[in-house]
């Protein structure tokens, strides 16, 4: 036994040793040792931004943050996708620069503990250092500012590791309209952004709609030959009129598409009046020009809820998101995108970090869910998703030969 698969083991003997002490209940036991026994893919998880504005070394246990490989093993994580983040103010202004220096971190992450980490490019990576007991770093760029208008970037970027590209952020680009912005500027995508979309398809990089306008997401089902994801997004219907989260007809074109949706855990994803309070505090940062980690943003949000307490968000409410899916179109389109370090922290009680989706799978198997349907949950679907883009690349190329 290698010493990364030695160390799981202890974990795992610790956790039940104490889940045994602690609490009968023998789901949370099982629900700990299905996160180790299966794969888990989590598609959206912000490191590398988060360690541009503060440094920290991710091997070890860290005081800040939600992802570090202590934690990831503990809660079972094993390919999680690195967000290539450039926020929407960088059109037009050195997006590409960004990018490029966000992979060339998460590259450096690799090379600086390779013992632990390694670079994952395809499914089959995954599975490899699955058994090696490695966090695979996956990467997915959010935001398509970096493609700069030159569709051959779309190349260096799947050359670099990419295999995701979430087509806009939090205005709308070159590519395609933004869900957060109202100008609407192409009515949906852009031509060149219908050039992307099978650009993406021809090289084996996933399309992800999250963020995208409905426009936009409505486009894309026609145009892409290959399944698509929603990296990092809920259900509408727990949130209506907010175009962020999917509505169940997107949901069920997804699924006919073969897609999958990955759901957010941030807490405003998942609940309408958690959102509602929530919104109250990004409307006062703008009107005053606060950063959400300035002293005075910190303050303001104590003394907001605290004046206006919260409804607790907890695994549950996540589970329920995956449920809905599931009841809607079936248990092959649904999986995890929490969006860990790019929400704040707004995240439920208890998933506030990466050592935490036992709690998750606990609550789907006091749902009834089989061990079949959890793994699909955990990452096959994702897999199967993502295998399915690399196939029909190689038929996209083979047909043009």
């Amino acid at each position: 036994m290698g010493f990364l698969q030695k160390d799981a083991f202890l974990s795992l003997s610790c956790f039940l040793s104490i889940a045994v002490a602690q609490n009968p209940d023998p789901l949370e036991a099982r629900a700990y040792k299905l996160a180790q026994e299966f794969i888990i893919i989590d598609t959206h998880i912000d490191v590398p931004y988060r360690l541009r504005e503060r440094w920290e070394d991710i091997s070890q246990r860290t005081e800040y943050g939600e992802f570090d490989f202590i934690r990831a093993k503990a809660g079972g994580l094993n390919a999680p996708f690195m967000s290539i983040y450039v926020p929407a103010a960088r059109e037009n202004n050195g997006a590409k620069s960004v990018a490029d220096s966000l992979i060339d971190m998460v590259e450096n992450f690799v090379q600086r503990w390779p013992l632990k980490f390694a670079l994952s490019k395809s499914t089959d990576d995954i599975t490899s250092q699955f058994d090696e007991g490695k966090v695979s770093l996956c990467m997915g760029m959010e935001n398509g500012s970096p493609v700069e208008e030159k569709l051959e970037n779309v190349r260096h970027f799947y050359n670099r590791g990419i295999r995701y590209i979430t087509l806009t952020h939090g205005k709308d680009n070159h590519i395609g309209d933004s869900s957060y912005d109202t100008t609407r500027t192409w009515k949906g995508l852009s031509p060149f952004g219908k050039q992307v979309v099978a650009e993406m398809n021809r090289l084996g990089m996933m399309v992800d709609i999250s963020h995208v306008s409905d426009d936009v997401f409505f486009q894309v089902m026609e145009i892409s030959k290959a399944p698509v994801i929603a990296s990092h997004s809920s259900c509408r219907a727990f949130t209506p009129g907010w175009q962020r989260n999917i509505s169940d007809d997107m949901i069920k074109e997804l699924a006919k598409n073969g897609g999958v949706v990955m759901i957010n855990f941030g807490r405003s994803f998942l609940n309408a009046e958690f959102q509602k309070k929530e919104i109250k505090i990004w409307e006062h940062f703008a009107a005053h020009k606060l950063q959400g980690s300035e002293p005075e943003a910190i303050e303001f949000v104590k003394k907001y809820w605290a004046e206006n307490p919260p409804p607790e968000i907890t695994a549950l409410d996540v589970a329920k998101h995956i449920d809905y899916i599931v009841k809607l179109v079936g248990a092959d389109y649904v999986g995890f995108g929490s969006d860990f370090d790019g929400v704040g922290g707004s995240l439920p009680v208890d998933l506030k970090d990466v050592s935490q989706y036992p709690n998750l799978i606990y609550e789907l198997l006091k749902m009834g869910y089989s061990d079949g349907d959890i793994q699909k949950i955990c990452g096959g679907n994702l897999l199967r998703v993502w295998s399915q883009v690399e196939k029909k690349a190689r038929e996209l190329r083979n047909a043009k030969k």
